[in-house]
């Protein structure tokens, strides 16, 4: 038997803290300690050479049990639509209206944000609602 491995999911964006620190309000998830030897994570990223300052952050589930998500700053800007996407489960166990109305306010809170709603999918028989959003840097991402 394969032995479970952890995973992390990785951003490509041009601003790498930005984006993590709205992920982070998004599911609750907090910044890392910095790294042993240092006071903050100001103070790490000014030893680095310049060209690596802000270059990279991270945010991790507090439990322990989400996936660490890592962001990287790339020269391009997002020009496709994402391969793969995250699907932020607000609506677990929720149906019809009331799954509606959750997906809803929780869109509000992260229009709030800075995220966009792109579309309100409605129930039509064979899945339940869903709202298609893009977070601040335009990268997709469903309230299921």
């Amino acid at each position: 038997m394969a032995s479970i491995k952890q995973m992390q999911i990785t951003f490509d964006c041009a601003n790498p803290e930005r984006v993590a620190r709205f992920w982070c309000e998004v599911l609750g998830y907090v910044v890392p300690p910095p790294p042993e030897g240092f006071a903050s994570w100001d103070d790490f990223n000014h030893s680095l050479p310049t060209e690596q300052q802000g270059s990279a952050f991270a945010c991790i589930d507090p439990s322990g049990v989400g996936p660490r998500l890592y962001f990287q700053r790339v020269p391009e800007g997002k020009v496709a639509k994402n391969r793969v996407h995250i699907d932020v489960r607000a609506g677990i166990g929720l149906v019809g209206d009331e799954r509606l109305a959750t997906l809803e306010a929780e869109c509000a809170r992260l229009v709030a944000l800075g995220a966009t709603c792109v579309q309100v999918l409605r129930a039509d028989g064979y899945n339940e609602s869903c709202i298609a959003m893009q977070d601040i840097e335009g990268n997709e991402f469903c309230l299921d």
